[in-house]
């Protein structure tokens, strides 16, 4: 599955995650105390997650969920998209 970040130091950047369900947050264990990225949704494709939206701490839930909509990665990834409550 693909990992797509928004906002922050890592804004539009992208890596494949090699596990079967995402992390709630990523990094997953800093163990420094930072705040992480948090999983705002995920993008469903023949009952497999194919991709999962992080946002950066600071942003708002409705401003992730813009974002994850204008870069229209559900059309990309051919999924239908979830948002992941906390």
């Amino acid at each position: 599955m693909r990992a797509l970040f928004v906002g922050g130091q890592v804004d539009n950047s992208e890596l494949d995650l090699d596990t079967r369900d995402p992390p709630m947050h990523y990094p997953e264990n800093t163990g420094g105390g930072r705040p992480r990225y948090r999983l705002h949704q995920i993008g469903m494709r023949d009952g497999e997650i194919a991709y999962a939206v992080y946002g950066a701490p600071d942003l708002a839930d409705a401003e992730v969920e813009r974002v994850a909509r204008e870069r229209d990665y559900s059309r990309r990834f051919n999924a239908q998209a979830q948002a992941v409550f906390h």
